[in-house]
């Protein structure tokens, strides 16, 4: 899924050029008034190649689960050939955004060219229920894995894999389209053969782009994310930058950015400092040095594009690279940020099912608190007192704001589906109601900590769960060193991992720019104002 404001092309941005009094996108609900119910038919994408997947594939397995679905395994009846589908459902679709979010990524997988190292889009397909992408199925596992399975892990093995990735950005580049999501998750292999080639995956963050055009919505994940996406003001260069990130993983098995929190990530990224000290740093090849720095340049005027990167010395003679083990203490850095990916994808997962029902019943019951005459309509003044008596007293602007956002017919009040369509797109920010969720799961015995053997348990069925590896997660989210993850650690873990463009979507950019509101499951508020979090 993608961008709201940032893109030029969006809906938002198209009706504000016509001039007309539309909706705002963010305030309709689609889930609540299209989501499948009598007399509503939610279209989203305009020309799919069927209506019933049913009578040309079988959906099988589970492969994965994400916010707005699940991937399954698909074979052609016909020719017994398996794909995976991406089934969205249209019930977690919820607002314009997310119906324009699903449309544009069918519409960048049509666009790209085939490529051998980008996953192809089949067909697709749109029933009442759901929007179906049949893809080429890659099952030979995401990339670091592979690595980590391999004995022998060198810089030309590094050489290799960022040569591939450089070559799927300058594709895209080519063809008017900016990533804006490059990380190793997003690249699978395409069978389990040691010749398999990788393919990138996922194109839900994507945006068409025209030379010159510049965007300012915060996108992807905190890691990979270039200095001037924080400052809302960039183009296509942050695809270089996500990939010179992946290089300098792939080379020391960390991020050359990390901090205990997203604030100190973000400040690691803006300072841009580079340390090429620790091990194995010393024994790397100067060239490979030297392609890592030009790649994570901060000023993105001076940093190399798709075509110099691959012109690079460095990738000009890949398979001449130094074929020297880089030490078994990258190989278990690299299992372990692999690991860690995965217990947050599982964490993750679980809010992804559980949620959306039981807060849109959260939602409500805060609504009828404040709705004291029992109009089904709530004006300013009840807003504010209601907020009262849930404990937070909220600014005038704070409260112009909301209004403003979610009053579509503009007369004064919020309905309780306006209230809840506003209340449905800021929980995506991550409040710790959704985190205590998928802290119960791991923790069994209700116990208050995730022990060791919960741990392995609950990660069992995706990933290694060795002795070796469930210690080393412990190691780094344990920060008190008592032996078990405490809720306020495994939080600290999730936040300095999440998507932040969840933390980035807002109703009016200039007047968010510095307030992040966090919906309670009991229906209260949260206002914090330093910015998104």
């Amino acid at each position: 899924m993608g961008n709201c404001c940032g893109t030029p092309n969006s809906l938002a941005q198209h009706e504000k050029k016509k001039g007309r009094n539309k909706p705002n996108p963010f305030s309709i609900d689609y889930g609540l008034h299209h989501g499948g119910g009598a007399g509503h038919k939610l279209v989203v994408l305009k020309e799919p190649t069927g209506r019933e997947i049913g009578l040309k594939y079988t959906l099988g397995r589970e492969l994965g689960r994400g916010e707005f679905g699940v991937t399954y395994l698909c074979t052609d009846k016909e020719t017994g050939v398996n794909f995976a589908c991406k089934s969205i459902l249209k019930k977690k679709l919820r607002t314009a955004v997310d119906i324009e979010d699903v449309r544009r990524e069918v519409e960048i997988m049509k666009h790209l060219p085939e490529h051998p190292n980008i996953v192809s889009l089949k067909e697709t397909y749109e029933d009442a229920n759901a929007v179906h992408l049949v893809m080429e199925l890659c099952e030979g596992g995401e990339l670091f894995d592979r690595i980590v399975a391999k004995g022998h892990y060198t810089e030309r093995a590094a050489a290799s894999v960022t040569k591939t990735i450089v070559e799927v950005v300058q594709m895209c580049h080519k063809h008017g389209v900016m990533h804006r999501d490059l990380k190793p998750e997003n690249f699978l292999f395409a069978d389990k053969k040691e010749t398999a080639p990788l393919k990138a995956i996922d194109f839900g963050l994507s945006v068409f782009f025209k030379p010159g055009e510049r965007f300012n919505e915060i996108v992807g994940s905190p890691y990979y994310m270039a200095p001037e996406v924080l400052k809302r003001d960039y183009g296509p260069e942050v695809d270089i930058w996500s990939a010179g990130v992946i290089l300098y993983i792939l080379l020391c098995g960390v991020p050359p950015f990390w901090a205990e929190t997203e604030q100190g990530v973000a400040q690691a990224i803006i300072r841009s400092v580079l340390d090429f000290r620790r091990d194995p740093w010393p024994k790397i090849s100067q060239n490979a040095k030297d392609l890592v720095r030009k790649m994570l340049d901060p000023d993105p005027k001076r940093r190399l594009t798709a075509h110099q990167v691959l012109d690079h010395p460095w990738l000009q003679n890949a398979k001449k690279a130094p074929n020297v083990s880089l030490g078994e203490t990258v190989r278990a850095r690299l299992k372990q940020f692999s690991v860690m990916n995965k217990l947050k994808k599982r964490a993750l997962r679980v809010i992804a099912e559980h949620l959306s029902v039981e807060e849109a019943s959260g939602i409500k019951e805060g609504f009828q608190v404040m709705d004291t005459n029992q109009r089904g309509k709530i004006n300013i003044d009840e807003l504010r007192l209601g907020l009262q008596k849930l404990g937070h007293n909220v600014s005038e602007d704070d409260l112009q704001i909301l209004m403003e956002a979610g009053d579509v017919d503009k007369d004064g009040y919020l309905d309780c589906n306006e209230f809840v369509a506003i209340s449905v797109h800021l929980r995506k920010m991550g409040n710790d109601v959704h985190l205590k969720k998928a802290f119960e799961f791991f923790d069994r015995d209700r116990s208050g900590f995730i022990e060791i053997e919960e741990l392995r348990d609950a990660l069992s069925d995706e990933v290694d769960s060795t002795e070796e590896v469930v210690d080393a997660i412990i190691r780094d989210v344990d920060t008190d060193k008592d032996g078990r993850i405490s809720y306020e650690e495994f939080a600290a873990m999730m936040k300095a991992g999440t998507d932040w463009r969840k933390a980035s979507r807002q109703y009016s950019r200039e007047r968010f720019n510095n307030l992040s509101l966090n919906l309670m499951r009991d229906g209260s508020f949260q206002f914090n104002n330093d910015g998104p979090r």
